[in-house]
């Protein structure tokens, strides 16, 4: 159900050149399947290149230089 501008809280988000993007939390991220993470984390680290292990989170694999298949 989209929220309406009353409901809305404006959040942050940072993208980091060859890196993440950082949302200021606390956030629910839905996924492709439906299925939700919810993090009440301060930032939340969100993966933009689908090398990390924890994908959607970020594990900082965009730094080891090689592209995960």
């Amino acid at each position: 159900m989209p929220i309406g501008p009353s409901e809305a809280v404006r959040r942050r988000v940072v993208l980091v050149p060859g890196g993440p993007m950082l949302i200021e939390g606390p956030v629910e991220i839905v996924l492709a399947d439906g299925s939700t993470i919810v993090s009440d984390r301060f930032v939340v680290a969100v993966c933009a290149c689908r090398r990390s292990r924890r994908f959607p989170i970020c594990d900082a694999s965009h730094r080891r230089g090689h592209r995960r298949v």
